[in-house]
């Protein structure tokens, strides 16, 4: 890297290093690469209940909207969506895929509300034994 102190022209090309060095535009494109990748690993009907984390440590979590789908993934689909992801994101390291069950954000999300629960009626007055009573 150049000396901070030295006065007089740079190459631009060391200065465009700084600011994307700077403001974390190489994560930015790194994440929408991996984000790209996952998606087309998992497929249409399972990349939009699913959602692209952070990879921290070599592991990257990846959240799911339903418990069935995160069993179906990480049972079944892991070693595939891996392999896919080390091929596809080659300058992410990623050693191990955490699942969870979270909200999913997106166009979907928005179309589909949640179902409403059924609210309780008003309770039954307390039913009374008969011949248990009080001797009077």
């Amino acid at each position: 890297m150049a000396n901070p102190n030295r006065r007089g022209p740079r190459v631009l090309s060391e200065i465009l290093g700084e600011l994307f060095t700077a403001r974390g535009y190489g994560r930015l494109r790194a994440a929408g690469e991996l984000e790209e990748v996952w998606n087309t690993a998992v497929g249409e009907p399972h990349c939009h209940q699913t959602r692209v984390g952070e990879v921290r440590h070599g592991v990257l979590t990846v959240v799911v909207a339903h418990p069935t789908l995160l069993g179906e993934l990480a049972a079944f689909r892991k070693a595939e969506l891996l392999q896919a992801l080390r091929a596809g994101a080659p300058g992410t390291t990623i050693h191990d895929i955490r699942f969870r069950v979270g909200p999913i954000d997106g166009p979907d999300a928005d179309e589909a509300p949640a179902p409403e629960r059924p609210r309780p009626g008003p309770k039954a007055p307390p039913r009374r034994r008969k011949g248990r009573g009080r001797a009077s």
